[in-house]
């Protein structure tokens, strides 16, 4: 198997097998048939031997040929020792010194195994509280997540990379004004993305310019009131200087919950796209678009059969999965949630020769999560007459709804796949094209120039040089502002700076449609963007019934993965050839 430099550089360091002493040891291919061999092991419990033969050569193929990956944690340690497959975790912290520091270890035996965890701090009571059994007073939320963020630097993931967290509080806590300036000191909260959990409520309450009450949780008594608007725009402020805090949107999480009977859904994985119970966690994978491209046509065919089978694949890791706590096994196996999602989509549209920005795209961007949200669940319904529902079936929303048994409790869920869309050398989750030439940095600082193939691809089908050319793009890293290109060729290759924010979100909203989970999507702001942009962005979301929205501005942090290349920078056509790249 061939990979890009960069996807090399990336197996080797994060997912190849390795020897005592360090050196590589495994072939991407070999990988490929570990992963599928201790995945399609589940099936001896279902279908007996010749069952597992079957599905693991299955399960290779699409791999393989890069139609389908699963999540990091599963690339990493299926049929290792380890075991722990699960990429997201929500992790409770209640209010008292046992449950934060349980929390802190739990994060920590997580980040080890590859998966990123989710905390909501709205339990603990306010700063200046008072604590009896001391006689002293509270830290505050913002205070103890300083443990969890010195922790995470210092917990390296398998020795590979840096744990991620997502930190969550309610708009209604008392210290919520500093939770929304927490990033606003350079480097504080590197191992965060942050959050404010809203209430539809809030929001109208932003509209009418109304006051709030701000809800003590140790007392559950109002303490002050604040105005919604005025908090609202310090939101966005913040989200507009450092890119976070983002939005939960708790109401419409809330009325997706397929077990309310356990409890609400208050936190996230680390980028917003699975909610999940207290100690709940969920594998993902993704489908390739753009691998589903045949003579210029879609494969709506392919794309049935990988749904079903990816539905099984994920089925059959929560089998598989060893998980760091007994109360994770528990309720994980009780519910059995996966995330079926994609990647490539930006790749499949230039491939089909739709811009990203148009209305064609939000078409047949819903046609797609439709078609897979419907096999899905037809996958999902056909798992639960062969193995059994997922044992809090009889307690779940579709019970209730009278809808069949199903084997696992949601089964979609958008993605943002960083590093196994690098792998598959595709543009990450729904993304549009970051830039046709741009600098990543991976691998804890290292940087890549790369420039997008499917543009040197076109440059060439149009007869244009790209000695000439190249230069020019890798100056801004987008063509839309050089009229004597095609216009064809311009309107084909919107970068994200140049893509509307209502088609940013317009595009979110057309997944999240058709979504059992959330949608991971950065609403990316060019560098002069402002607080009225990001609020229209915030709202129209919330208008759109979105689970979650996150921005950034470009520039707005010192270190971003991704970066346009300083200008007068040359790439000769050797080395375009060598290290191009689908962007981000």
């Amino acid at each position: 198997m061939e990979f890009r430099p960069i996807a090399r550089r990336v197996l080797e360091e994060r997912y190849l097998r390795r020897d005592p002493d360090g050196r590589v040891v495994e072939t991407p291919e070999e990988m490929f048939r570990r992963v599928a061999r201790g995945v399609a092991a589940a099936e001896a419990r279902y279908g007996g031997m010749s069952a597992v033969a079957r599905r693991a050569e299955e399960f290779f193929a699409a791999m393989a040929s890069l139609k389908f990956l699963p999540n990091t944690p599963t690339l990493m340690n299926a049929d290792l020792p380890l075991g722990q497959l699960a990429a997201c975790f929500v992790i409770p912290v209640e209010d008292d010194m046992t449950s934060i520091m349980e929390a802190v270890k739990a994060m920590a035996l997580i980040h080890q195994t590859g998966g990123g965890t989710g905390f909501t701090f709205t339990h603990l009571r306010p700063k200046g509280d008072q604590v009896r059994s001391t006689g002293r007073v509270a830290s505050g939320p913002v205070g103890f997540m300083r443990i969890f963020d010195v922790t995470t630097e210092v917990v390296k993931q398998g020795g590979r990379r840096r744990g991620a967290n997502m930190g969550i509080l309610r708009v209604d806590h008392p210290d919520i004004l500093e939770f929304i300036r927490a990033k606003a000191e350079p480097g504080a909260f590197r191992n965060f993305n942050l959050s404010v959990a809203v209430t539809d409520e809030f929001i109208a309450r932003v509209e009418t310019r109304e006051d709030y009450p701000l809800i003590n949780p140790r007392t559950g008594l109002e303490v002050r009131r604040l105005p919604a608007r005025e908090v609202f725009d310090l939101i966005c402020d913040y989200a507009l200087k450092t890119g976070d805090p983002g939005l939960i949107f708790l109401d419409a999480i809330e009325r997706a919950n397929p077990t309310p009977e356990l409890g609400r859904l208050e936190a996230t994985n680390p980028c917003g796209e699975q909610p999940l119970l207290p100690y709940e966690s969920c594998n993902l994978g993704s489908i390739n678009l753009a691998a589903l491209v045949t003579h210029g046509g879609f494969d709506w065919e392919e794309l049935d059969r990988l749904t079903e089978m990816a539905i099984t694949f994920l089925d059959d890791v929560i089998d598989q999965s060893h998980y760091p706590l007994p109360q994770i096994t528990a309720i994980t196996r009780a519910n059995r949630k996966v995330g079926l999602g994609v990647m490539g989509l930006a790749d499949l549209f230039i491939q089909l020769g739709i811009p990203y920005d148009s209305p064609q795209a939000l078409e047949l961007a819903e046609q797609i999560m439709s078609r897979i949200e419907a096999r899905a669940v037809a996958a999902t319904e056909a798992l639960a007459r062969e193995r059994g529902p997922f044992p809090n079936f009889y307690r779940s929303r579709y019970h209730k709804e009278g809808r069949p048994p199903r084997r696992n409790a949601t089964v979609t869920t958008i993605a943002p796949t960083g590093t196994i869309s690098l792998i598959a050398g595709v543009s990450s989750g729904i993304e549009p094209l970051f830039a046709l030439a741009y600098r990543r940095r991976a691998l804890e600082g290292e940087e890549f120039t790369e420039i997008h193939p499917l543009f040197l691809k076109k440059l060439r089908e149009c007869g244009l040089r790209e000695e000439e050319w190249l230069p020019r793009v890798l100056a801004s890293g987008r063509i839309r502002d050089l009229p004597e290109l095609p216009e064809e060729l311009r309107r084909l290759f919107p970068t994200t700076f140049e893509v509307s924010i209502d088609y940013q979100v317009q595009m979110q909203a057309a997944f999240q449609r058709h979504v059992e989970n959330a949608v991971s999507k950065t609403i990316n702001l060019a560098p002069e963007a402002t607080r009225a942009e990001v609020a229209h962005a915030f709202r129209l979301a919330h208008r759109l019934g979105l689970k979650g929205i996150t921005v950034y501005r470009y520039g707005s942090r010192p270190e971003q993965v991704l970066s346009l290349p300083p200008q007068g920078v040359a790439v000769s056509p050797e080395f375009s050839e060598e290290c191009r790249q689908c962007s981000v």
